[in-house]
């Protein structure tokens, strides 16, 4: 058995236990699904703006909202939800940040919105010199002129529950601040000691106590007339998420299941055809090769499949359309590939010879068209928002997983079929022929 042989039935076992996983993971249950989005299943979009005029580092606040509102839905038991970030930017056209939450499955928009909730809003602000009698002289005063930010938020807290006062009993939540918000109270209360340190939830202040001392422990309460049911809310809205800013719901729409039944069923079919179609023409024209191109073809399909369960990608009708488009690039290598073989078995080359150099020749032209493609994936998925992210990336996916193929699935088999080099005599017309394509026969 050459080195050839060996890696071929090696790479066969591998696709084989790859597209077992496949139909073992589309049982109900299974840990990888394949993810579909609202315009394949149906489901609802909310559109958030995001107020960030008050925020410094404002990437990182959105990633902190963005893992705040993941976090609220999926505890509120809403089957694969999408969160992403549509970020401001010159050259996308948007001027303001905002968070699309993709909610699969849920036709009902209350029911959509009631999901997300009004998750608090949590400050700790410094109250200035001049606050009391400012307040007594204007009780409905704006908070931003009796109080400074200092930074600390719900965006560094840790975890909240409920505890009462050993003296009077009253219901109080105690929270804890990770490693950075403790570091960060820690400083505040070491900078600003007499002063008020207010806790604002949702724009009201809850409490203002005054610092005595540093506080390195990273933990605080919340003390208010709270209940104990008021508390025990509290504490469970800031577990379930403080939002670090302020959103506001811009836009809503709700999507029919129907019409993305249909979508994905078209989609289906037509990558079913059009792989039937173009194995058909590929076996016709390139004979042998063209055989072992198809099943290098339905091994791209199958890793390509697989790649989408585990990254996983969440499969639209325009990002479907673009893995179907991958599927006629995919053997655009093996294409190139066989026509420079043909050029080198015309000059009279063995077999082997002949597909060596084939390889050799067609690898920067491989190259540089499979890097063009996979920048355009870039600059869309980089650029386009929603549906064009989609596209793109499962257009990226396919390039680099049909590139792979044609690179090493393609080139064992070939060589792992094709007739060693003749030491004595001539390759018959008929190996030369099963090599060839088109209407040449030497």
């Amino acid at each position: 058995m050459n080195k050839h042989t060996f890696i071929s039935i090696a790479l066969l076992v591998i696709i084989a236990l790859v597209g077992w996983f496949l139909v073992r993971s589309e049982k109900a249950g299974a840990r990888f699904p394949f993810r579909f989005g609202l315009d394949l299943i149906g489901g609802t979009e909310l559109v958030y703006k995001a107020d960030t005029h008050e925020v410094e580092d404002v990437s990182g606040a959105m990633e902190s909202l963005k893992e705040v509102i993941e976090r609220r839905v999926n505890i509120f038991g809403v089957s694969e939800p999408l969160v992403q970030i549509e970020s401001a930017g010159f050259l996308s056209g948007n001027r303001e940040e905002r968070l699309i939450v993709e909610l699969p499955g849920v036709t009902d928009l209350d029911r959509a919105v009631e999901s997300i909730g009004q998750t608090p809003i949590l400050e700790f602000r410094l109250a200035l010199d001049n606050a009391q009698e400012m307040l007594e002289k204007n009780p409905n005063i704006s908070l931003d002129k009796v109080f400074t930010s200092t930074g600390l938020s719900g965006r560094y807290l840790s975890h909240a529950r409920v505890e009462f006062n050993s003296t009077t009993g009253a219901a109080l939540v105690s929270i804890e601040f990770d490693s950075e918000g403790g570091k960060l109270f820690a400083d505040i209360t070491r900078k600003h000691k007499g002063k008020v340190l207010a806790v604002v939830l949702d724009g009201v202040v809850i409490s203002a106590p005054v610092i005595v001392d540093e506080i390195t422990n990273g933990k605080a309460q919340i003390s208010g007339s709270f209940t104990p049911e008021e508390a025990k809310e509290l504490a469970r809205n800031l577990n379930y998420g403080a939002l670090p800013i302020p959103i506001e719901l811009a836009t809503s729409q709700t999507i029919g299941a129907t019409l993305g039944g249909e979508a994905l069923q078209t989609s289906v079919l037509a990558g079913i055809i059009g792989f039937l179609i173009l194995s058909v023409f590929m076996i016709l024209w390139y004979r042998l090769p063209g055989l072992v191109s198809v099943v290098a073809l339905s091994s791209y399909i199958i890793l390509s499949l697989a790649l989408f369960k585990l990254i996983p990608v969440t499969l639209t009708a325009a990002g479907m359309a673009g893995f179907i488009l991958s599927i006629g690039m995919a053997v655009d290598a093996n294409v190139l590939i066989f026509e420079r073989s043909k050029e080198e078995l015309k000059k009279g080359k063995s077999i082997h010879d002949a597909l060596h150099e084939g390889f050799r020749r067609a690898w920067l032209s491989i190259r540089d068209s499979n890097i063009s493609s996979i920048i355009t994936a870039i600059i869309l998925f980089w650029l386009g928002t929603s549906a064009v992210k989609g596209f793109a990336l499962t257009l990226g996916v396919g390039v680099v997983v049909s590139m792979f193929t044609a690179i090493t699935v393609s080139r064992t088999f070939l060589f792992t079929i094709a007739p060693r080099p003749q030491l004595t005599g001539a390759e018959s017309k008929f190996k030369r022929f099963l090599f060839s394509n088109g209407f040449h026969i030497k």
